[in-house]
């Protein structure tokens, strides 16, 4: 007897943008903002996750976001716990210049599963 296939994981990771970034200079900015494309650039192709939204509210919220409201948000569907995992620790893998990206960000990461009404 075969065993069921698992249902994807629900992650939703939750990014805010740090005093450092804020602090930083123009061109350190812009260095930010090219490794952190490169870094999360493909997730489907690398990852197998599929990407099911992406919201920024960068356009009415200024300074750095510690906690809730974050800046940014991925909302993605994962087939585990390990490859949320290995997405988010691309923060502490991808040089951004002389620091590692997590200097410039903090993330809080949620996990579940769809919401049984809503998506039809």
């Amino acid at each position: 007897m075969s065993q069921p296939t698992p249902a994807p994981l629900r992650a939703l990771i939750c990014i805010g943008v740090s005093q450092h970034f804020f602090a930083a200079e123009q061109a350190e900015r812009a260095v930010v903002f090219e490794a952190t494309k490169a870094a999360f650039a493909d997730l489907s192709g690398r990852f197998g996750v599929k990407v099911l939204g992406t919201f920024d509210d960068d356009t009415i919220q200024i300074g750095p976001a510690t906690s809730f409201p974050w800046t940014c948000y991925l909302l993605l569907e994962a087939p585990g716990y390990e490859t949320v995992r290995a997405i988010v620790n691309l923060f502490r893998e991808t040089p951004a210049g002389e620091y590692q990206l997590w200097r410039y960000y903090k993330v809080e990461t949620r996990l579940g599963r769809a919401l049984f009404f809503g998506e039809d």
